[in-house]
């Protein structure tokens, strides 16, 4: 049976109604819109939320190869000459000696070992088929930007771009794994900006941004932003698999951290593309690296995930990360602090989890109970936290801080405290805590 989910009440859908019933025609490809098969797609390139802040775009019509970059806004910042494949149109099957048409990604950098002549000793492979072309049935592989080894001329290749050596050797370092490569029959570069593109763009950021806050709250509502069957048929993964293996682990694992960051969003022939860092945190594992959502209309008009990768990558993201963390733990701290100076027995409590320790004490209630105690005979006058220093810890994040405490019987010290903190939906709870003096 086919899998489906839907929330007709929630504000993403609402969104979507308002955006696709009212901008049917402008939602598709019209920035690049395929005016008909023989025409290709047409690309063009809006500003937007998400716009990326470089590119490289391929007019196969005209034979030319664009780096663009955001410049406020996106302008070409080189132009060369390149040659396609030798077959007008969109590539469809395996060997049907046309370039494919839609966003793709460079892979890796190939520096030697190819054929000189046909590839000019270097290349720079391209993610061709990526999941919606998949969906849509497409055959080949191997598309690549490359060299040659004469000068180029016209519609020479067997699907690949192809350059002259010496433009791809100066736009080489250019060409880093990731980077956004758009061929397109026609790059439209001067065509009006509208209103509605930058609002669709602006969705997909925002959903993006949902969708990803729903994985770290381990919440099923996650589910609901994929068309289960384009997602299968795309060579993603099978769905049902998919939702099962996610539904065991939202199950099992007590916390995940999953923060994404620098979403950039482009429009394809019929569908968008978002790509991010993703840094992902639970008990069992920490990875890193880039992720692409593929969105696209299903039969009811939502917008919704047909596709997915993940390029598992080293981007150091750790400090990134905690720097991100701190507003949303400074914010659970400072309420943490209040409630204790307070003396708001059940704010302070609903700050620790149930298993937490302080000290030799184990558990919530243990805690709770000597707080009930220790305020009977002298509330807090005065907690005061500085210096506070956050780390990466196996069950959380661990906050390093000095604190100063005086209480209404006179009593007063000083010392480190440690407090190691679980994620707790979008903010945190105490797991552990310790002091030491100075």
């Amino acid at each position: 049976m086919r899998a489906r989910f839907y929330r007709k009440d929630s504000m993403r859908s609402a969104l979507l109604s308002v955006l696709f019933l009212s901008i049917v025609m402008l939602a598709l490809p019209v920035a690049g819109p395929c005016a008909d098969s023989a025409a290709g797609w047409q690309a063009r390139f809006e500003e937007h939320p998400g716009i990326p802040p470089s590119l490289v775009a391929v007019d196969k019509g005209a034979q030319q190869l664009f780096l663009m970059e955001h410049r406020s806004p996106l302008a070409v910042a080189a132009q060369y000459v390149c040659t396609t494949g030798q077959v007008v149109g969109d590539k469809k099957d395996e060997g049907d000696k046309k370039t494919p048409e839609g966003v793709y990604f460079v892979q890796r950098h190939i520096p030697s070992g190819l054929d000189f002549g046909l590839y000019g000793g270097m290349a720079y492979t391209l993610n061709y088929p990526n999941p919606m072309d998949l969906l849509r049935r497409k055959s080949g592989h191997g598309i690549w930007v490359h060299g040659r080894g004469h000068n180029i001329i016209p519609r020479e290749t067997q699907g690949c771009v192809a350059m002259n050596n010496s433009d791809l050797l100066q736009l080489g370092p250019k060409l880093k794994p990731g980077t956004p490569v758009v061929l397109a029959q026609s790059i439209v570069d001067k065509a009006p900006q509208t209103t509605e593109e930058k609002k669709i763009a602006s969705a997909i950021v925002n959903m993006t941004r949902e969708w990803a806050t729903a994985w770290g709250n381990r919440d099923p509502v996650m589910f609901e932003y994929y068309d289960g069957d384009a997602y299968t048929k795309s060579r993603s993964g099978d769905f049902a698999e998919f939702v099962a293996t996610k539904t065991r682990l939202f199950n099992n694992l007590p916390w995940i951290l999953n923060w994404i960051d620098d979403i950039y969003v482009l429009q394809g022939p019929d569908y968008w593309v978002s790509w991010f860092k993703q840094y992902y945190r639970a008990p069992n594992l920490t990875v890193q690296g880039y992720r692409r959502l593929y969105w696209h209309k299903d039969t009811e008009g939502n917008l919704l995930i047909a596709g997915m990768e993940w390029e598992r990558a080293d981007l150091d993201l750790e400090q990134d990360f905690l720097k991100a963390q701190k507003p949303s733990v400074d914010s659970f701290i400072e309420g943490w602090r209040t409630a204790w100076e307070s003396a708001n027995l059940k704010k302070y409590a609903e700050s620790y989890t149930e298993t937490a320790s302080q000290g030799t004490r184990k558990g919530i209630d243990a805690i709770r109970d000597h707080k009930k105690g220790v305020w009977a005979t002298a509330k807090p006058k005065k907690v005061r936290l500085t210096d506070m220093r956050y780390s990466i810890d196996s069950n959380g994040l661990t906050v390093e801080m000095v604190q100063n405490y005086s209480s209404s019987d006179g009593f007063g010290d000083k010392g480190i405290k440690t407090i190691v903190l679980r994620p707790y939906g979008i903010s945190w709870r105490i797991e552990s805590e310790d002091w030491r003096p100075l």
